[in-house]
């Protein structure tokens, strides 16, 4: 069984991907107001991973004899000014995430929790894959600038995101 500080760390780090979930929905919703139903769509793909990634954290706990307390999750903003400012808000969060899973890394390293440094690696290597996706999507929609006619083409592309 973890130590109580790990397990605490990985309590709130489910809370925290709850939290990610519900902004991705948040952005999903508010993209779909903006009739960019294809970000909406990656928006809300993105929102489905942050959830599952929620369930590896609570099924870790479970596995190691741990005790799983959920808290409240604060509720995300739900208006963006556009398509540029939610991406914008994704980039900077996901680089969070990031900094969050070093944090939990640095901990486990710290407490000599091998199976937990295992557990992680994997969420290492998402974000590096999440930060990547982000700010290339990101860096297109800041290209694009106020050229409607290429934003609905990357809409429709970003639409074509399946989850995994």
């Amino acid at each position: 069984m973890p130590k109580d500080n790990i397990v605490k760390a990985l309590n709130e780090q489910i809370n925290a991907e709850l939290y990610s979930a519900y902004l991705y929905y948040s952005m999903s919703a508010c993209a779909a107001s903006m009739n960019f139903n294809g970000f909406a769509a990656w928006l809300h793909v993105q929102a489905r991973e942050e959830l599952a990634h929620a369930d590896k954290f609570y099924m870790h706990i479970i596995d190691r004899g741990g005790i799983v307390t959920l808290g409240p999750v604060q509720a995300p903003p739900s208006k963006w000014e556009s398509i540029r400012t939610i991406f914008e808000d994704v980039s900077r969060h996901e680089q969070e995430v990031t900094a969050r899973i070093h944090r939990l890394m640095d901990a486990a390293i710290q407490e000599k929790d091998h199976a937990t440094q295992a557990f992680l690696q994997w969420f290492v290597n998402e974000q590096v894959e999440e930060e990547r996706n982000s700010s290339a999507l990101l860096e297109r929609i800041r290209m694009i600038g106020a050229s409607v006619g290429n934003l609905l083409y990357l809409d429709k592309e970003a639409g074509k995101r399946k989850a995994e």
